[in-house]
């Protein structure tokens, strides 16, 4: 009942303050070197960014998001009508460089960095023995074909053999 009433008067309150999953998603934000960036100079001010940030962060009157809250959504990038006003950025690196701009990382690129990332870590825990599993290898070839119903066949089912 209480989380039923504090939903009312906050939008998304478990998702803010109580989820440990969202919580996760922010603290992971929150130490990434990546950042959503605002430029100013192309930002028309229109605020459709801050209006789509489901963590309600002032996306359209920051010029770094560096928030908790914040989960990496990229909602606000999404909705943004302006052409380079909102974007995925390292930090600026001064040492060896002249200017002091953030560098900017595309989305594509980000997206190929998990995946390198993540098959990388699999990949070594399977070569390292850190992999253990006791599902054959012919059950995932059966299974992941249908993966986007509601219900599969469970190891051990007679028609999987």
């Amino acid at each position: 009942a209480v989380l039923a009433l504090a939903s009312v008067f906050v939008q998304n309150f478990w998702c803010r303050y109580l989820c440990p999953y969202g919580a996760l998603l922010g603290l992971t934000s929150f130490f990434s070197p990546l950042r959503i960036r605002r430029e100013s100079s192309t930002c028309i001010d229109c605020a459709k960014c801050a209006k789509a940030c489901p963590s309600a962060l002032p996306v359209d009157k920051l010029v770094s998001i560096k928030s908790a809250e914040c989960t990496g959504c990229l909602e606000c990038i999404a909705v943004c009508p302006a052409e380079g006003a909102l974007q995925i950025a390292l930090p600026p690196m001064t040492i060896g460089r002249r200017d002091s701009r953030p560098r900017k990382v595309s989305s594509w690129a980000m997206a190929a960095g998990i995946a390198a990332l993540f098959f990388g870590i699999v990949g070594f825990a399977k070569t390292a023995g850190y992999w253990q599993t006791h599902v054959p290898n012919y059950v995932y070839r059966q299974l992941v074909p249908n993966a986007n119903q509601a219900t599969h066949p469970m190891p051990g089912d007679p028609s999987l053999r």
